[in-house]
């Protein structure tokens, strides 16, 4: 049996991001209370997972990651699961297909119930809240109560993200989350007594963001005490000495599948440093595997005041990424995406275009825009075309 760790649970380092709880008392008894109850995933699908991505990371096999921004709460969201695991695996087979090569799908879902902000408050007229930091800590609705962090729903994390993994179809994918709210990530460590290994009990891959990568932030303190699969979100403001230093902290045995690099640079700005990551990155030694995550560089205010992303500017970078590796003779992984399997208006273009003006006719992300089912089977076949051109 699994258990968790004993000892303090509490890190000296900076830990960047994280909500200001007003009632300690009752956080501490949500951690107690989390620390007491089974993992969400087991070691040996860790352990396999590992294994998938470590055929990856040696030019062996692709990572498709995608799912919803942000997922929320209740009976609406877990319906949408089945569906958002069967886009995953259409895409996963166009790509397959045309590439051929294995494709490992991993769903943001599962976990992916908190979010990082650039600013700590919102403020609408004279009114400021606390911005809104996704489901796990409070609620979308710009109200007082809404907006005050709660710690129970930490609590409801762990019950939603348990039902989302009974309605994913057996074998169809692993699921992974941004490790951000270290409460609770803390909180589901265990520890296997037969060979001493740590693991995360939340999800079977975890990453770090672009804010909460500092080397020496309490984030990634955390992912380097945990043998899952690990991501970091690299973004244009990166440095080479930033990623050696990450391989050191992260990934010091250089084991294929440990470490994966997720970039977010956007369409206009990945010529300008990622050439150079790639190039550290491989003289280092390490076998760090690198994804592209073209969405978040390529987010866009639209208009009417909603965020979106144009379907053009994400296939640019996808390219961009494809042929940078091809020509300096490295593996590109594979794509990290955030969509869903519904008929969402939310990203412009597409085969049957989505205009600026039409986002508004179903735009129900919490947070921000994903591709619909549609775009997303239309971007997993061009980019396939992209892996086989290049």
């Amino acid at each position: 049996m699994l258990t968790a760790p004993t000892g303090s649970r509490h890190t000296t380092r900076p830990a960047a991001q994280q909500p200001s709880w007003i009632d300690p008392v009752t956080l501490h008894r949500v951690i107690d209370d989390l620390e007491k109850q089974p993992p969400l995933v087991e070691p040996r699908e860790v352990d396999r997972l590992h294994e998938m991505l470590g055929r990856a990371a040696t030019g062996r096999a692709l990572l498709l990651q995608g799912g919803h921004c942000a997922e929320t709460f209740g009976e609406q969201a877990l319906d949408e699961v089945e569906n958002n695991v069967r886009t995953l695996g259409r895409m996963g087979r166009a790509f397959s297909h045309e590439t051929g090569l294995p494709v490992v799908p991993v769903g943001r879902m599962a976990g992916q119930y908190a979010k990082p902000r650039s600013r700590p408050t919102e403020t609408r007229g004279e009114v400021e809240l606390p911005s809104y930091r996704g489901d796990a800590v409070n609620g979308a609705e710009f109200n007082e109560r809404d907006r005050t962090p709660d710690p129970w729903r930490m609590r409801t994390v762990y019950d939603q993200s348990a039902a989302a993994l009974e309605r994913i179809p057996d074998g169809m994918c692993h699921v992974s989350h941004e490790a951000l709210l270290l409460d609770y990530e803390n909180a589901l460590v265990r520890i296997d007594p037969e060979t001493g290994r740590r693991y995360s009990g939340s999800g079977h891959m975890l990453w770090i963001g672009e804010r909460t990568r500092q080397l020496d932030g309490a984030h990634v303190e955390f992912a380097a005490g945990v043998d899952n699969p690990i991501g970091v979100k690299v973004g244009p403001s990166a440095t080479a000495e930033q990623l050696l230093g990450l391989i050191e902290l992260l990934d010091p045995e250089r084991r294929p599948g440990r470490l994966t690099f997720i970039i977010r640079m956007g369409a206009e700005r990945i010529t300008d440093t990622f050439p150079e990551l790639v190039e550290r990155v491989a003289s280092s030694g390490s076998p760090a595997l690198w994804v592209c995550d073209p969405m978040h560089g390529n987010t866009r205010t639209a208009a009417n005041g909603l965020k979106t992303r144009w379907i053009s500017e994400i296939a640019a970078e996808i390219h961009t990424f494809v042929r940078i590796h091809r020509a300096l003779g490295t593996h590109p992984g594979g794509l990290h995406l955030e969509l869903t399997g519904s008929r969402v208006t939310e990203c412009v273009g597409g085969f049957e275009p989505i205009t600026s003006e039409a986002l508004g006719n179903h735009y129900t992300s919490a947070c921000d825009p994903r591709l619909n089912r549609d775009q997303s089977l239309e971007l997993a076949r061009l980019s396939a075309d992209m892996w086989s051109r290049n």
